[in-house]
């Protein structure tokens, strides 16, 4: 099959500042922007804009969801519903209906009419010729959604969630979800392309970018500035209905992890083995190469996780080395389907799983008042094992706010002050759910800066992160993040990383220590010397190419 060259063009319409919903009509795209009232024409081969509504725009200031069907235009604007005639180059809106509450977004399927309504949270279904109300659905996120429908299905996008939902359109019920690889998605349409017949999921991002301004008029010359991001991107996706989980829009991306000997006291070390776990096999992420980086290194294999050896004999302060690993990754949103139904009936958890993720190994206070306290209030009666999972993320989000600090402190300490950094949001997760009998452990360690524009240009993450896996036995390890979904002060919060994980997450070290040093076959404890006083890490990823599933 010929592939078209839109599958992966990022479209970027000149002009455009503020656009929400898109739509597809006679192979071009068409949406709104909402702080100009411009009604556009947007080529997706060539990003050419054009101004359909020059001598009206006033009336499309404020629009947020557009729709096409049948020579007819849709759009919603605050608390309205409108409509106009494609044929009618006067672009004069008429009032279908007026809701109690702003309307977001808009889809038309034959006689029915789809709207949008973040404030209700919920998809409110009306009948197009009589203008009443027939029904509504319950929407999933807790962002503003946007609105299509595709035959028997219904697709939103959400802006917070940063995700996109497929449901039934006869029910309701979610199908699948899919992570976008950008934030901020905030209208979503399916074109047709014209050569090839391929059909292409397109959704709309927006939103403000960070860029370094030169202002000859000032002194510093280089300012810190904010500026409209509005583009187009197709999203790619694979709903793997066996094992409950959707892949969507991949990258081939090559990740460095070196070390650079620079010790900051004297120090003898003999027979030394210098251990660096490689990046994991899972079910998002899979090693295509792996070449040693300054000086060779064996191979090793613990708990199913690859391990780089270096060696040395010995290493003294005077030695100068830089040594490490280069792979070339792919990496993949995943979002796992898993819903407490599924838990109601599990078998029960081995004794290595006991003995090994429910114990208090890596100073989680689980002994202290406060932190068995908040285990029980984290739960109360709920018996559920994945709705305790999400009521403990729920409690540990209510209880801290983000912050970085030099140190990790124990999670009787965070949970006091109530300011966490990732690392510490992860102890006391980790210790609530150890508590209540859920299996879970530690996982991470970086992600790539998601500029995924920007190809084949080193990046450099500004900070190390870790997150955490829980165990729901026989079904396996599931990801959560430890901080990036409390973005709303005492909620609701977004679900997008309760069990998924964005395509910039790089997994390593599962189940083993990202770095361990070994001296005579004896480990080398951080209270003896930490591998930050014996080295300097230089961590940087490259974006080859964008992968399709």
């Amino acid at each position: 099959m010929t592939h078209s060259p839109l599958l992966s063009k990022t479209i970027r319409p000149i002009a455009a500042s503020s656009l929400y919903g898109i739509a597809t009509y006679q192979d071009k795209l068409w949406a709104i922007d909402a702080r100009n009232g411009y009604l556009l024409e947007i080529d997706p081969l060539t990003d050419h804009t054009k101004i359909l509504n020059p001598n009206n725009t006033s009336d499309f200031i404020g629009a947020t969801g557009i729709a096409i069907c049948d020579e007819t235009l849709w759009f919603t604007s605050d608390e309205n519903v409108y409509y106009c005639s494609l044929t009618d180059k006067t672009w004069k809106p008429e009032l279908f209906t007026r809701l109690s509450y702003p309307a977001d977004g808009i889809a038309i399927w034959d006689c029915t009419v789809y709207i949008t309504c973040q404030k209700t949270g919920e998809i409110l279904i009306y009948n197009r010729q009589t203008q009443e109300k027939i029904t509504h659905f319950y929407m999933l996120g807790i962002g503003m959604e946007n609105i299509t429908v595709k035959e028997e299905e219904i697709w939103l996008t959400d802006d917070l969630e940063q995700t996109v939902y497929c449901l039934e359109r006869a029910t309701g019920e979610l199908l699948f979800s899919i992570l976008t690889p950008f934030e901020n998605p905030i209208g979503l349409t399916f074109y047709t392309e014209p050569h090839t017949q391929q059909e292409i999921l397109y959704v709309c991002y927006g939103g403000k970018e960070v860029y370094i301004r030169d202002n000859p008029n000032a002194d510093p010359n280089h300012e810190l500035q904010y500026r409209d991001r509005v583009f187009i991107h197709p999203l790619h996706f694979k709903y793997n209905a066996e094992q409950k989980y959707t892949l969507s829009n991949g990258y081939l991306v090559e990740m460095s992890y070196v070390e650079e000997i620079a010790p900051l006291d004297p120090i003898v070390l003999k027979d030394l083995e210098w251990r660096i776990a490689l990046p994991a096999e899972t079910d998002r992420q899979k090693i295509r190469q792996v070449t040693p980086v300054g000086l060779p290194f064996t191979e090793e294999i613990h708990n199913g996780q690859r391990i780089a050896v270096f060696k040395f004999d010995p290493l003294t302060s005077k030695q100068r080395y830089i040594f490490g690993w280069k792979a070339i990754v792919e990496v993949w949103s995943i979002k796992y389907q898993i819903t407490p139904k599924d838990c109601e009936i599990l078998p029960p958890l081995t004794p290595e799983l006991k003995t090994k993720y429910l114990v208090d190994d890596d100073n989680l206070a689980m002994h202290t008042e406060i932190i068995q306290r908040a285990a029980q209030d984290a739960i109360a009666r709920e018996t559920n094992i994945l709705r305790k999972v999400y009521s403990i993320r729920n409690y540990v989000y209510d209880k801290l706010r983000y912050g970085i600090r030099p140190q990790i402190d124990t999670p009787d300490i965070a949970l006091k002050r109530g300011v966490g950094s990732c690392g510490e949001y992860l102890g006391v997760l980790l210790a609530l759910c150890r508590l209540n009998d859920i299996p879970c452990r530690t996982v991470g360690r970086y992600k790539c800066p998601p500029e995924s524009d920007h190809k084949n240009v080193p990046l450099l993450p500004d900070f190390n992160h870790v997150w955490m896996e829980f165990y729901l036995p026989g079904i396996g390890w599931l990801p959560m993040e430890s901080n990036p979904d409390d973005i709303i002060e005492g909620g609701p919060y977004p679900t997008r990383f309760f069990m998924g994980l964005a395509w910039y997450h790089a997994e390593m070290g599962k189940g083993v220590p990202f770095e361990k040093l070994y001296s005579e076959g004896v480990p080398v404890e951080k209270e003896t010397v930490s591998i930050g006083e014996l080295a300097i890490n230089h961590v940087r990823f490259i974006i080859l190419e964008e992968l399709h599933p």
